[in-house]
């Protein structure tokens, strides 16, 4: 074996290492999150040392260490920045002056921060809670021909869906987390002007508590707005002059409206759901000026950054391993909407990872 073979091995060891510790990294982020981190460093008002930290997370002196340690991650891995003080003395150690660093936050942290909107923090206690990290390692067993339909289902022995209906307090959770993920689409929803104009009615299919049918109604309060979706996810939501509550089955019958919103609803469906879903929109909408608006990823591998693409790809084998659905390429999107009875379709990637596609019969 040559230095060239040899070194390229080594780099491979690496790569793999890398890969396989790389769940660590998201375990730390939840970590930070449940310590409410980022709060404390926004709170203190600039830079905070490490041992304001640790005396802010209540944490015994004895531990200072160790959240030094979950810091260097952090702030290597972009969640956080590190400061170091200037070099006053030349015999002090390197190891040293890094424990002295100040801690500030970045822009992903800013997104984590509790009494700021948006603040993605639900989303990451729901998406990295052990019921959802689970299935992954099950994924060798259901390859292999376990029965459970999804890895979700071999790990906990039901679907995702019967598990929420079954377990409020993640269920509340998770249905936090997505009203979370809907303040994100505040920050362009007013450059979404052409999409809504001209409708009077929508109805948001899935929509969960409302969040981002109420965001649509402040922005655009000409329209009425309905938000269908199970009946233990919408009980007791109050109605507004333009906002109503409806509990019913997508897959059985949607209300009529002139517009039909899907937000990240069919990712989490097979094609077969999809096209019974969007079968059962085509019949809802007008024929002469109606149209579906889905809000989901399009995976785009050859125009893509590297970076985003993988994110597509991670969350597309996390979908896999806990619903039938998955994330979709543009050919496979023309698909669902050529099958289902709609005639032609406009994609706009607005939304950073995913797109706003309109949906025309």
């Amino acid at each position: 074996m040559d230095l060239v073979e040899g070194s390229e091995l080594f780099q491979a060891q690496s790569h793999l290492y890398k890969y396989m510790s790389s769940c660590t990294i998201s375990m730390c982020l939840k970590c930070a999150v449940e310590l409410g981190i980022p709060d404390i460093i926004h709170n203190h008002g600039r830079p905070i040392a490490l041992p304001d930290l640790v005396t802010a997370l209540e944490i015994h002196p004895s531990k200072t260490r160790f959240v030094y340690r979950l810091m260097s991650l952090l702030v290597h891995s972009g969640f956080f920045a590190a400061t170091l003080p200037l070099d006053t003395n030349q015999e002090q150690g390197d190891h040293q002056k890094e424990e002295e660093a100040a801690y500030d936050l970045t822009p992903s942290s800013r997104l984590l921060l509790k009494d700021k909107l948006p603040c993605l923090s639900p989303f990451v206690l729901a998406l990295l809670d052990p019921c959802l990290i689970t299935p992954c390692l099950f994924m060798g067993k259901w390859f292999k021909g376990d029965r459970g339909t999804t890895p979700f289902e071999s790990a906990h022995g039901m679907q995702f869906w019967e598990y929420a209906d079954h377990n409020p307090a993640y269920n509340s959770l998770f249905n936090e987390a997505m009203a979370c993920d809907s303040e994100m689409l505040n920050l362009v929803i007013k450059d979404c002007k052409p999409v809504f104009q001209g409708l009077g009615s929508l109805v948001d299919v899935g929509g969960g508590t409302g969040k981002f049918a109420r965001i649509i109604t402040e922005t655009f309060p000409q329209l009425k707005c309905t938000v269908l979706d199970r009946p233990h996810v919408v009980a007791n939501l109050p109605d507004t002059q333009n906002l109503k509550f409806i509990a019913g089955d997508m897959f059985q019958s949607i209300p009529s409206a002139d517009a039909l919103l899907l937000k990240l609803t069919l990712h989490s469906y097979s094609d077969e759901e999809c096209l019974k879903i969007l079968k059962k929109c085509r019949e809802a909408i007008p024929s002469d000026g109606g149209k579906v608006i889905v809000i989901d990823i399009v995976i785009n591998k050859n125009e893509d950054e590297h970076e985003v693409t993988e994110t597509k790809l991670l969350i597309d084998v996390m979908r896999m391993s806990v619903a039938t659905g998955r994330e979709r390429s543009q050919r496979d999107w023309e698909k669902l909407f050529l099958g289902s009875g709609f005639s032609r379709y406009n994609i706009a990637p607005i939304f950073g990872l995913k797109s706003l596609i309109e949906v025309f019969p």
